[in-house]
């Protein structure tokens, strides 16, 4: 049905910055919302930013500031830039989507979508 593809992880110095990308494709009638979530060694997993296709956003107190979500529409493509990464930051990053597709003629699903998950590490 639908494929989320994650994309820029990496190794980084603390003070230093990424760019995520993750990209949606199958058949996609409409989609609602997309965000980032991490999860961190021994914890849970956290929602870090969502947007909506209206642009409507919602961070995590935790990177207000440093971290901006972006989303390209015509490319079923959001963005997460990372600025002044700490250690903290550590963490895979899980994209998400919440999604309508048509399956046939008169037929539409909504249902959430994950991406497969990129590592973030930030140290010296």
């Amino acid at each position: 049905q639908v494929q989320l593809v994650e994309s820029g992880g990496g190794l980084v110095q603390p003070g230093g910055s990424l760019r995520l990308s993750c990209a949606a494709s199958g058949s996609i009638f409409s989609i609602y919302v997309m965000g980032w979530y991490r999860q961190a060694p021994g914890k849970q997993r956290e929602l870090v930013a969502r947007i909506t296709s209206g642009g409507r956003t919602n961070y995590a107190d935790s990177v207000k500031g440093r971290f901006t979500i972006s989303i390209d529409n015509a490319k079923n493509t959001v963005y997460l830039q990372m600025n002044n990464l700490r250690p903290e930051d550590t963490a895979v990053y899980y994209c998400n989507a919440y999604i309508m597709t048509v399956a046939g003629p008169g037929f539409r699903d909504e249902r959430d979508y994950w991406g497969q998950g990129t590592q973030v590490t930030v140290s010296a």
